[in-house]
């Protein structure tokens, strides 16, 4: 029997309910990190009808068996919507299936299970949300992306108000405190920010500095936009990865500043200490 002095796993979600905001990218080099870094990651897509973040793991899976390569895996589920006709049903269904797979993570010995969730407002995502410790939401660096957040004035960029988003993230962490009294940390972070100092993303951090203020969360310099990025998605590789998989890219200037936005990232969340397991 295996004891452990935290029995729930910390919880790290990935979402927002825009798409093609780098919430994939970010998520896989989240996981493959931690488990480098010697954690038991378990890993949860909650949108397994376009399974984004299964197809990234299945096609890591695929180069490591093709290349006879051992990278780091984590142990994943998919977790599949209800087609049940009652809404309550549904809800109930979803939370069982939600359930299931993280007890069965949990059981396997996960200390940190990443969950990724739909562009999209389900009850699934905003079970995900309510079981959050980290809540990372990334945005593409444009008021676009942040009408996510909160509704803008046109003119003087003032904040209006919250968006439904940040108002279903509340009611997620009034969830969270209810169930055991933890409390969510929620980081946004700025994905795609231009190198140049440009007016709009000097406007996009002083309203996001002002919104996160108001409602409560950190801010974070994301990804740049990078090739790199992109040439490894298709084989479920990261930046983490280049090395030891031996694809023939040389690491340059701009992979190193992508690898330290990676390291950047996983140093923000508040990760609690690793703690002794003994088996019995």
């Amino acid at each position: 029997m295996t004891i452990t002095a935290q029995a729930r796993p910390y919880v790290i979600v990935l979402g927002n309910e825009k798409g093609g905001s780098g919430k994939s990218t970010t998520a896989i080099h989240i996981i493959v990190s931690l488990l480098r870094d010697g954690h038991r990651v378990g890993a949860m897509d909650l949108d397994a009808r376009q399974g984004t973040l299964a197809g990234t793991l299945a096609a890591r899976q695929h180069f490591v068996d093709s290349k006879n390569i051992p990278l780091p895996l984590p142990d994943f589920r998919s977790v599949h919507r209800s087609t049940l006709d009652h809404r309550l049903e549904v809800e109930a269904q979803e939370r069982e299936r939600f359930d299931i797979a993280f007890n069965e993570l949990a059981a396997a010995g996960a200390d940190i299970i990443v969950i990724d969730c739909p562009g999209a407002d389900t009850y699934l995502s905003r079970y995900g949300h309510a079981q959050a410790d980290t809540l990372i939401t990334p945005i593409n660096d444009s008021f676009v992306d942040f009408s996510m957040l909160a509704k803008v004035d046109p003119d003087n960029h003032e904040i209006i108000n919250p968006s439904i988003y940040s108002e279903m993230v509340w009611e997620a962490r009034k969830q969270r405190f209810t169930r055991d009294h933890g409390r969510m940390d929620w980081i946004v972070m700025r994905n795609r920010l231009a190198a140049s100092e440009a007016r709009n993303k000097r406007d996009v951090g002083e309203t996001l500095d002002t919104l996160a203020k108001r409602i409560g969360f950190r801010t974070l310099k994301g990804f740049g936009e990078r090739v790199i990025f992109r040439e490894l998605y298709l084989q479920g590789l990261t930046l983490m990865d280049v090395r030891e998989a031996n694809i023939g890219i040389a690491l340059g200037l701009s992979h190193i500043a992508a690898r330290t936005e990676v390291r950047a990232l996983i140093s923000a969340i508040k990760l609690p200490p690793v703690k002794l397991r003994l088996v019995a």
